[in-house]
């Protein structure tokens, strides 16, 4: 792996580049749309890719338990399991174990741990050895460790796998984060040392840091992270309860890593939180949402006052004879497809609808981040953020 850096935003942090990897470059910075169990929802690779993006994230976990690695490596790995031949990242399995225990950072916050927990399957010990949970899919007894992890993503064969963590829970004391934080460090070591013997040829490994909301430990464990030498650097866990807070800590640990290596942040997807993580230096992004809240009748229009989406499921779409957002280029909005179609599509659940609200949303994400990439080559971040802002 190779990380070129092209160009440097003067007045922030932002930087855009070239991510070069086994199996093809990545423009940075750039969105990473989710193929959570071997696919994109609802659409082909080809589709994927024409629409901008040069990677997508497959799940760990998730293919662990099934097809297995062992089906998938027999593929060829992940690309020729699912037929896409760009690059890939694989995740290491450590949010899954975070979900299981204490639902999505959402539901903790809002005190639905018990439905993460059911909606995932169990967890039954984290130890320092690893971490054993009941699965989802069977409710077999199953365990994985840091050097599990490696092993199923290197039969994956992504481009980049992250190094097995613990997502520390956001309602936990300061000392349990800081226990949790140094044996992610330890499962880092321990990760890094399974595949310098035995990872496949091109594949990088990223670390992650943790570190909760607290800064000494957010700065303590960037700096660890960078120290253990790992290719790239994620930034993981629970990022607090609203966005100020999750920005400021996104920023911490920011300014504590080198300037040479790429930077990922997780699960982290909203439009606003896109541009200002661009700000705060950040190279790629993850998250489900573009395509999760297309699959609920939701589009991603330029109203950041509505989070930058409206829901079509609404009543005063029913008659709407306008595109989703007039001058877009995804097949929907180009093809004549009206809201009032769209809506009627959706509320029957009929793929087809799913399908290109998918495409749309995809279409918006990708042409934010072109439109953050030209910026910060042409010297007006500043400006082309307070535009998409407005």
């Amino acid at each position: 792996m190779q990380f070129a850096i092209e160009h440097r935003d003067a007045g922030s942090q932002a930087r855009a580049g070239v991510l070069h990897l086994a199996h093809g470059d990545v423009r940075t910075p750039a969105f990473v749309p989710l193929a959570t169990k071997g696919t994109v929802k609802t659409l082909l690779p080809a589709e994927v890719a024409a629409l901008g993006y040069d990677i997508v994230l497959g799940n760990t976990f998730h293919l662990m338990l099934e097809p297995g690695p062992e089906v998938v490596a027999a593929h060829g790995g992940l690309h020729g399991f699912m037929g896409w031949p760009g690059p890939i990242v694989t995740d290491s399995g450590g949010f899954q174990v975070f979900s299981m225990g204490h639902g999505t950072v959402a539901d903790e916050i809002k005190g639905r741990a018990s439905q993460g927990a059911e909606r995932e399957g169990a967890i039954l010990a984290i130890e320092e050895e690893g971490v054993r949970f009941r699965s989802y899919t069977d409710g077999g007894e199953r365990f994985l460790s840091p050097e599990g992890s490696m092993e199923v993503q290197a039969a994956l064969g992504s481009d980049i796998a992250l190094a097995f963590d613990e997502c520390t829970p956001f309602n936990v004391s300061r000392d349990y984060t800081a226990t949790s934080t140094e044996r992610t460090h330890r499962w880092l070591r321990r990760c890094l040392d399974w595949h310098a013997e035995h990872g496949p040829p091109g594949q990088a490994v990223y670390g992650i840091v943790q570190g909760g909301v607290h800064e000494d430990l957010r700065r303590a464990s960037a700096q660890a992270v960078a120290a253990s030498g790992c290719e790239g650097i994620a930034i993981g866990g629970s990022l607090g309860e609203n966005k100020a807070q999750m920005h400021e800590v996104v920023g911490w640990a920011t300014e504590e890593l080198p300037e040479d290596r790429p930077r990922h942040l997780l699960g982290i997807g909203e439009i606003d939180d896109l541009i200002r993580g661009v700000e705060l230096g950040i190279d790629t992004f993850d998250c489900a949402m573009p395509t999760r809240i297309a699959r609920h009748g939701m589009a991603l229009v330029p109203e950041p006052d509505a989070r930058w989406r409206v829901n079509l499921l609404n009543g005063r779409f029913r008659d709407d004879l306008e595109p989703i957002l007039a001058g877009c280029s995804c097949p929907a909005c180009a093809g004549g497809m009206s809201r009032a179609y769209l809506r009627h599509l959706v509320r029957q659940r009929e793929l087809t609808g799913l399908r290109l609200l998918t495409l749309h949303n995809l279409t918006f994400v990708a042409g934010v981040m072109e439109r953050l990439r030209a910026a910060i080559a042409a010297g007006t971040l500043e400006e082309s953020a307070a535009a998409l802002r407005a």
